[in-house]
């Protein structure tokens, strides 16, 4: 048998899976169809072990891990089926609608000239701000209705995400309502009078001065970390050493009166920063076509897997992940999901109920529209 005669089968096999496939999967309809009429839930843990168990002992020896891989996906695709036939009458709570032209208090951290008050301005105006020293202060006044919104860095397009956002997202209480992307544009300033010649140390964030790594081996500078590139800028100023220097938007450098030595100094241009507005409340913008979600899986084989074919199998486009560590435990993750979508869209009901049910840890962490 040639190699065109074996692929031949191989098309008439793959025809009569599909219609075997096809059929299970209206059945499957029929199934969900049963459970919403009775009220019973589309997981049931003890009959998907069962097939398994079952495809697994009539398996040839060479196969039974691929066969079981196989009728779990199937399974998997099923469930999806199933949840979105259960949530076609399914609404999820209606949220507050965010119109930031009404926005009352404001919470950044920083000072004035920092980019989170670029970040505030690009989506809130004329609308002043209330600078918080520390990344927490900024969560824990919008959680205890201090402010009715906070600004806070979560990722960089030159190092990745901001990991204290992160690690504090974990921690609080909130709904992500609007990302706003602010472009970063690093110069190196210092007092009047100072240049290359003179500076020896170089003072801004962390993360302004991992962006700007290439600048700073290049002079030959001393990095020294500090809260924000704003209170930088602000400390040079107060020193007047010409031995310093800070790392700073050219706004910042202006408003504390610093001399601009270098322009555009990060190793990557563009360089964008987003940053999240949340609120304590549910708020969403109309048109809203991102979904956060935090979640923790089981720790078995395949987990992953099988959570990133749900996303498939629904047909929506699963835009960003992000792990982080769980602090305290043993080596769990937290696995942050950005996917396209609406909440008033049946297959993203489905997918965050299936979510819910089948996820070690879930929360809905907010619907937004990304601000250019």
């Amino acid at each position: 048998m040639d190699l065109n005669e074996l692929r031949s089968r191989i098309d008439i096999i793959d025809s009569e899976i599909l219609k075997l496939f096809t059929d299970r999967m209206e059945v499957c309809r029929a199934v969900a169809e049963y459970k919403k009429k009775n009220d019973l839930p589309v997981m049931q843990g003890g009959r998907e072990k069962q097939v398994i168990e079952r495809v697994r002992a009539n398996a040839p020896e060479d196969l039974k891990d691929g066969a079981a891989m196989l009728f779990q996906n199937i399974m998997d695709i099923s469930k999806c089926i199933q949840n979105m036939e259960m949530a076609h009458d399914t609404k999820l709570s209606s949220p507050k609608p965010f119109v930031p032209q009404n926005a009352g208090t404001i919470a950044c951290q920083g000072t004035a000239g920092a980019y989170s008050e670029a970040a505030c301005k690009k989506l809130f105006g004329d609308k002043p701000a209330v600078f918080y020293n520390a990344f927490e202060d900024v969560f824990n006044a919008v959680e205890t209705g201090k402010a009715d919104f906070g600004l806070l860095p979560l990722e960089n397009s030159t190092i990745g995400n901001i990991s204290e956002t992160y690690d504090l997202m974990s921690k609080h209480n909130f709904n992500i309502c609007s990302l706003v992307r602010v472009e970063i544009t690093h110069c190196l300033a210092a007092a009047k009078g100072a240049s290359h010649r003179t500076i020896k140390y170089v003072y801004s964030k962390e993360e302004a001065l991992a962006q700007c790594s290439g600048f700073i081996k290049e002079h030959g500078l001393i990095r020294r970390e500090y809260a924000n590139t704003a209170l930088s800028a602000e400390l040079v100023k107060e020193r007047n050493d010409p031995e310093i220097a800070c790392i700073c938007s050219k706004s910042c450098a202006e408003l504390y009166g610093l001399e601009i030595i270098d322009q555009r100094i990060a190793d990557a241009y563009p360089n964008y920063t987003r940053f999240i507005c949340f609120s304590k409340e549910y708020i969403s913008p109309a048109d809203a076509d991102t979904i956060t979600v935090c979640v923790t899986i089981p720790n078995i084989p395949g987990s992953l897997y099988r959570m990133l074919t749900k996303f498939y199998a629904a047909g929506l486009n699963l835009s960003k992940i992000e792990s982080k560590n769980i602090a305290g435990s043993d080596f769990e993750v937290m696995f942050y999901l950005d996917f396209k979508g609406s909440c008033s869209d049946p297959k993203v009901i489905a997918l965050l109920n299936d979510l819910e049910n089948e996820m070690s840890f879930f929360r809905f962490l907010g619907s937004f529209k990304e601000v250019m």
